[in-house]
């Protein structure tokens, strides 16, 4: 529950920190709420059923992502950023709960190692600025929310990746 509330959470809280903004969820408790109860939904079927089917965390994962980015770039923009700015807060608001999930669980962050994902966010985050103020921004939602969920299944599934720097200190 800890690490799920952590998942959930820690990219908006960085986001509205470091947009000068009161924290979401210190006066929405409903956040909680659905958190704890996706857990005991999730812990109950697990031990149900015994087994987690291949995959399906890191597909979770991705729609948890693509979501949170769009909501840290919309939440951003209408916070009177700069686009690249509303991007990278996107980005943040996707990424930052996993990496501390990971750091907690001692693990190595998704976004440290070649995985695409990190860019998934980019992507997903410039599809939204692009199109804020020509549609509607439920079609620019829409469109970014697809445009990270696909390109991160796209790479779970074909396994893309991305070239990581590799510094030799033996030199």
């Amino acid at each position: 529950v800890v690490l799920a509330t952590v998942t959930a959470i820690g990219g908006g809280t960085l986001r509205d920190l470091l947009l000068g903004i009161p924290v979401f969820w210190l006066n929405q408790p409903s956040y909680i709420y659905v958190v704890v109860f996706t857990c005991l939904i999730a812990i109950l079927w697990i031990n149900k059923t015994n087994r987690l089917p291949d995959k399906s965390l890191e597909f979770a994962d991705a729609v948890g992502l693509s979501l949170f980015v769009v909501m840290g770039t919309e939440k951003a923009l209408g916070y009177g950023v700069a686009p690249i700015t509303a991007v990278i807060m996107g980005m943040m608001t996707g990424c930052f709960g996993g990496v501390l999930r990971d750091v907690m669980a001692n693990q190595i962050p998704l976004i440290f190692q070649k995985h695409l994902y990190a860019v998934c966010c980019l992507a997903g985050g410039s599809v939204y600025v692009t199109l804020d103020g020509y549609v509607e921004p439920s079609t620019a939602a829409v469109a970014a929310f697809f445009t990270v969920l696909l390109l991160r299944i796209a790479a779970i599934k074909k396994g893309w990746s991305i070239h990581v720097f590799n510094y030799d200190k033996s030199n």
